[in-house]
């Protein structure tokens, strides 16, 4: 690679660093502080007169700055090249020091090739400083630059993959739905591969099938896939799990009743969302439903067989103190709705439960291929931040299994208001309003 390459290689890791900086708000000072580095050597990162030896302190930038899970990939990658540019510029420089520069015991002199960090932080190299002498030879960092690559490439792969995974589709329903749950069908136990937001394993459901139930990968709920050794007790064929359930965390009733509490003054928060760019616009600003949230399910059967659905369980993860954020609503003007059938959770509750609401029908329902149902569930909270999911118990023949559902790998998440500073974005108006009158 030449070395104008690799300072284009530089430039362009550290533009992604400026672009996730201005876009934060924060200034160069605050940042470095949350960040517990010196300012100049953040802004060295950012003008890219220095490439950080470790991720580490990148990724903790990019996190503070909210980035994407996207924009990690990225920033991940273009560390790595810029990395290995700045290493193949030393290697260069280390091969033009002459023998005489070396001290009586063949060692460098003292100061040559020095690099340190300050008040111990994570160490940093300039592109343009000396070269350290006893550094490996190139041929086997090239050989580890090549392998972290094809890593970085693997692991972006697979994002992408599971990304466009297929997902159940009503018929006639234009809106894509975010997410399959993972789903238990016949097999051993295991457990979740998912951790838990409190840092502890997530014990099982209440709500599981009586019989031994295993875990498909949620991506594969209409595939004819399973886990284990091809076998659903003796001599049993392998059979595909016989439903699909589709996902929608953010569903509105009327664009004015979903609100989002947000970490951010409104100049650092863009125009409200539409119901389907709901997930993305959550995830750009770290958002969560504020007061309550709307979720709809879309379950669907997928062989000739009928499917009973027995029940559909809560389950809370976490539950702490309202999060003391500004709230947003994503639209004004809407006037009364009329309250539409649905299935209700009140998290409040000590242990809360789904309940029917406004004449809608209890469990049990059956569903096939060609007879599918949507299932909405109205959770809501006036005095906690809870993260919740949901679990489906199902049964065809002599299969049971239990469904378990959440927000694309991660629980639901609905804190109340609690009083906090609430924004409208009025028709043609191009900025947040501060809300009058609660």
């Amino acid at each position: 690679m030449s070395e104008e390459t690799g300072t284009e290689r530089t430039e362009e890791f550290a533009q992604l660093l400026r672009e996730l900086k201005d876009r934060s708000g924060l200034s160069y000072g605050t940042l470095a502080k949350r960040l517990h580095m010196s300012t100049s050597t953040l802004h060295r990162y950012c003008n890219g007169t220095a490439v950080p030896v470790e991720y580490a302190p990148v990724e903790r930038l990019a996190r503070v700055c909210r980035a994407t899970p996207q924009e990690l990939v990225e920033l991940h990658r273009r560390w790595i090249l810029a990395d290995a540019a700045r290493g193949r510029k030393v290697d260069q420089g280390a091969a033009r020091v002459p023998a005489q520069e070396a001290g009586p015991d063949g060692t460098a002199e003292p100061g040559q090739g020095e690099a340190g960090g300050e008040n111990g932080e994570p160490v940093v190299i300039d592109t343009a400083a000396a070269a350290v002498p006893a550094r490996r030879p190139s041929w086997l960092r090239r050989r580890g630059t090549a392998l972290i690559a094809a890593v970085a490439v693997v692991a972006a792969l697979g994002a992408v993959a599971y990304a466009l995974r297929p997902t159940a589709v009503r018929a006639g329903d234009t809106t894509t739905p975010t997410v399959t749950g993972t789903l238990d069908v016949g097999g051993p136990a295991k457990p979740s591969a998912t951790p838990s937001p409190s840092g502890s394993g997530h014990k099982p459901s209440a709500s599981a099938s009586a019989s031994p139930t295993g875990t498909a990968a949620s991506g594969d709920a209409g595939s004819n896939t399973s886990e284990g050794d091809g076998k659903q007790g003796a001599n049993r064929p392998a059979t595909a799990v016989p439903l699909a359930v589709a996902v929608r965390p953010y569903v509105y009733e009327d664009p004015c009743s979903q609100h989002f509490l947000v970490d951010s003054d409104p100049e650092q928060v863009g125009p409200p969302a539409t119901e389907e760019n709901a997930p993305r616009w959550s995830a750009a600003y770290g958002a969560v439903a504020s007061g309550e949230q709307r979720v709809a399910l879309t379950v669907q059967g997928t062989g000739e067989d009928t499917v009973v659905l027995n029940s559909l369980h809560v389950r809370v993860l976490a539950k702490g103190a309202p999060l003391a954020w500004n709230d947003y609503s994503m639209g004004v003007g809407c006037g009364g709705g009329v309250g539409t059938k649905s299935f209700d959770v009140d998290l409040d509750n000590g242990s809360p439960t789904v309940t029917v609401k406004n004449g809608q029908r209890d469990f049990p329902y059956k569903v096939s291929e060609s007879d599918p149902e949507v299932f909405y569930v109205t959770a809501h909270t006036k005095a906690h931040d809870v993260r919740w999911d949901l679990s489906l118990d199902w049964s065809s023949g002599d299969r049971s299994g239990t469904v378990h559902l959440d927000n694309a790998g991660r629980p639901f998440r609905t804190s109340a208001d609690a009083g906090r500073p609430g924004y409208d974005y009025p028709l043609g108006s191009s900025e947040w309003i501060e809300r009058v009158g609660g």
